[in-house]
């Protein structure tokens, strides 16, 4: 039953996760938590497996999501091995600090980050791209499939800061990163949409390795809850982004913007009270 329950934790959270280009991990967290510790039906399950089972999961729909992306050519794979070096500290230094943190400190802040991000989403549709960053850049151009050209671009100091501080929210809570990557391609960078859903999604997957290693390293992977998520991920990973492709994703992230900020509320009452 509890194999069966974490296979489809990692299918739903593949799905959401793609669909959006988070990476499955935001999703992952609060639910395991909720499953596992609040109601008691995971034995055994700690805030540090539960970042180790959503880091691993996280290779596996990044992967499936990158290769889906990758036969429709929306991901810029310069931007990808940029952002993934300029992550690297940041998630090695997350996740050793995560080592040390209790549960109440974790629900705390992790609550704090899931509010942060469902106003994000909630933003992200309001907020005009600003243009500057993408003046002190090198443009790139992409044709969508509409015949439209679209420029974008970065300044790479800027871009190895911003996933600096990624990467350690990555490394410190097991999410993918790509409530936070996503809407900085799109607001700070004019990227086109589906190219930043497709290169963040490639980010996450090459994250999702380097914060595993570091994770396994420290013990923080429960194999035996770990391994029935994977092929759930993999394959919600490419219905995620099926539906990405074919569908208006705005019904779906408003619901993921609830589910954020309750499970948001939720965490922070856990940190301060439970």
């Amino acid at each position: 039953m509890v194999f069966l329950l974490l296979a489809a934790i990692g299918a739903l959270s593949g799905m959401m996760g793609s669909i959006v280009g988070l990476g499955g991990g935001t999703i992952l967290v609060p639910l395991t938590l909720l499953v596992g510790i609040n109601l008691g039906w995971i034995p055994g399950i700690t805030p540090q497996s539960v970042v180790g089972i959503s880091v691993i999961m996280m290779i596996f729909n990044g992967l499936s999501s990158t290769l889906s992306h990758m036969k429709v050519k929306t991901v810029d794979y310069q931007t990808g091995w940029i952002f993934f070096a300029g992550s690297i500290p940041g998630m090695i230094i997350g996740a050793f600090v995560n080592k040390g943190m209790d549960l109440p400190s974790f629900n705390l802040y992790f609550g704090i980050l899931l509010i942060v991000l469902s106003i994000l989403l909630l933003a992200r549709n309001h907020l005009k791209p600003i243009q500057w960053f993408v003046q002190r850049g090198k443009p790139r151009t992409f044709v969508d499939k509409f015949g439209e050209t679209h420029v974008y671009g970065y300044p790479i100091w800027f871009a190895l800061i911003l996933t600096f501080i990624i990467g350690f929210a990555s490394g410190l809570f097991g999410i993918g990163g790509g409530t936070m990557i996503v809407p900085a391609l799109i607001l700070l960078f004019l990227f086109p949409p589906h190219v930043a859903v497709g290169t963040s999604m490639f980010i996450v997957f090459l994250s999702a390795i380097v914060n595993s290693i570091t994770h396994i390293s420290l013990g923080h992977v429960p194999w035996h809850y770990a391994l029935p998520v994977i092929p759930g991920a993999y394959i919600g990973g490419m219905i995620g982004t099926k539906l990405n492709r074919k569908m208006n994703s705005d019904t779906l992230v408003l619901v993921l913007r609830i589910m954020l900020l309750l499970f948001g509320v939720r965490s922070i009452i856990e940190g301060i009270w439970g």
